[in-house]
């Protein structure tokens, strides 16, 4: 079984959604991020980052990887460049923005979302198939998913643990801004088990395990939060794609 999600129609609609995927010097998961767009059904637009030109896109993608080679700290470097104001601008202004896993860290870095991305507590990199909770399905990101489902899709960090002080943590449970939390075991020591935190506006959001790893038939995890799929076959990721694209659609781009 490899579910709803797995091959999206023709849809000109969607087609016409433009999704820009940054590229940084050190980024990993470009090509793998604008592939999830594509397989989704929406445009995938190459963004560079030392251009301060958006492209005129509809969405923003922060992908994986060690920006600038993670010197100082995982997106320090990357939160200066020329591009990030642009996507701060944006932000601001309502444009959905996903950072995934190096992009959570340079979100955090450039104050688009609260804490901060520290080594992990076991000290070691950490890849394994991770299964997390849906805890908001209201985000431009995650309203594909019902509510406290569950999702597996490819960990692989090492500056991968969350931190922030509690009074955060708090306002982040309370205003309902925690979107994604580790089911079992805490693979890096994240303060209260988060994967994946929003902004106030639920426009911004950051996770971070890799969905666009988790998109295609054959070449995702060996199971699925839907039901035992086979090798390669778990494709749950793919509604964090389809989430941005529906929802720009039904806000009335065209």
């Amino acid at each position: 079984m490899i579910g709803d999600f797995s091959v999206a129609p023709e849809n000109d609609a969607l087609r016409a959604v433009r999704v820009g995927i940054i590229t940084f010097p050190g980024t990993l998961d470009d090509r793998d991020a604008a592939r999830a767009v594509t397989i989704a059904g929406g445009t995938a637009v190459g963004l560079w980052h030392a251009e301060a030109n958006l492209q005129s896109v509809d969405a923003v993608i922060i992908p994986g990887g060690f920006s600038y080679g993670d010197y100082l700290r995982a997106g320090a470097i990357a939160r200066f460049a020329p591009l990030m104001e642009k996507v701060v601008d944006a932000a601001a202004g309502g444009m959905p923005v996903l950072g995934i896993c190096n992009g959570f860290q340079i979100l955090t870095e450039a104050h688009l979302l609260p804490g901060s991305m520290i080594k992990n507590n076991h000290l070691k990199f950490s890849c394994a198939d991770q299964l997390l909770r849906v805890e908001n399905n209201s985000t431009a990101w995650t309203n594909a998913y019902e509510l406290g489902a569950g999702m597996v899709v490819p960990l692989k960090n090492q500056d991968g643990q969350y931190v922030a002080d509690e009074k955060t943590l708090d306002e982040l449970e309370g205003e309902g801004r925690v979107v994604f939390r580790y089911e079992g075991e805490n693979p890096n020591g994240s303060r209260r088990g988060i994967a994946g935190i929003s902004n106030a506006a639920r426009n911004v959001v950051g996770l971070m395990p890799h969905p666009e790893h988790a998109v295609e038939p054959g070449f995702g995890p060996d199971s699925s939060a839907y039901g035992e799929v086979g090798l390669g076959y778990g494709t749950d990721g793919l509604r964090i794609f389809s989430s941005v694209l529906n929802s720009l659609v039904a806000g009335g781009k065209s």
